[in-house]
């Protein structure tokens, strides 16, 4: 009786976690097609400096306006596609090129996997984002550095996940078969390793995303990421620092995107995670 009960509730929350996943990847898909024309959304052009300084949020300024006489709303939405989009695109990179290394770590083993695991354990001995800060600060400021520092920070832990699964699979029966029946290499690479590690490899990407986002948002706040006039959330927050207490809404605004974005991304990943994992009995 217990067994057919517990049976009775996996069933239920299977589609349950199908619905959450299906409307925040609605939701995603949304978000980056209104980021892409987000200069439609904007009341006003993000580097005009035509209007009072420092006015509090209002129906003409629903942000306020920042030191220079810039619309804050229009600056939010603009430092939220660049940083989301910069996210996006430095987890793509970061995961294919650590996935693709652990897989052939992994397959071929050797010295190469041996000298490859030992950079990886360097990497990730130290805190992800002091190491970026030293590679940031090494190569000097500015939105590209900076997301080159954090792909050189964060493509270990891809790396190890793809190792890991790719050493699990090489001791299954049905990849003794493939080998067997004549697969190469690339063949058994793409066919069989490539396919069964993309759950595990996709679920860290897409819980990375927010932690990219606010690392990026950290080198900026430090001055290590996008300059001035871009507009980034994170340096956004680090030019209205010193008027926090007398103007707090040019730090509030740009917090509470970061935030919202962030947790967005989150509960995308976790999702993503319930779903792929059948052994997680979560998503009630």
């Amino acid at each position: 009786m217990t067994g057919s009960v517990t049976v009775r509730r996996q069933k239920v929350r299977r589609p349950r976690r199908r619905y959450k996943l299906a409307c925040l990847l609605m939701l995603a898909a949304a978000l980056l097609l209104a980021l892409l024309f987000i200069e439609r959304l904007c009341p006003y052009d993000p580097n005009a400096q035509v209007f009072a300084a420092l006015e509090p949020p209002s129906a003409a300024h629903p942000a306020g306006t920042d030191r220079l006489g810039r619309d804050l709303l229009s600056r939010i939405l603009i430092g939220l596609r660049t940083s989301v989009l910069s996210s996006l695109a430095l987890v793509v990179v970061t995961a294919a090129a650590g996935s693709a290394a652990g897989v052939l770590s992994g397959y071929f083993g050797g010295l190469a996997d041996s000298l490859l695991m030992r950079i990886a354990d360097v990497c990730l001995a130290f805190p992800g984002l002091v190491l970026g800060l030293a590679v940031a600060a090494l190569l000097g400021g500015g939105l590209h550095n900076a997301m080159l520092a954090l792909a050189v920070v964060s493509w270990p832990k891809y790396a190890r996940v793809a190792r890991s699964q790719t050493l699990a699979l090489l001791r299954t029966d049905h990849m003794a078969a493939a080998r067997l029946a004549g697969g190469s290499a690339p063949q058994l690479i793409l066919r069989h390793i490539l396919p069964n590690c993309a759950g595990p490899l996709l679920v860290t990407a897409m819980l990375d995303i927010g932690a990219m986002m606010m690392e990026l948002a950290g080198l900026s706040f430090l001055g290590l990421g996008a300059m001035p006039p871009t507009a980034e959330l994170g340096s956004m927050m680090s030019g209205g620092r010193s008027l926090l207490q007398l103007y707090p809404w040019v730090v509030i605004g740009p917090g509470i995107a970061i935030f919202a974005a962030v947790a967005f991304f989150n509960l995308l990943g976790d999702a993503a995670r319930d779903w792929l994992d059948p052994q997680n009995s979560g998503g009630k």
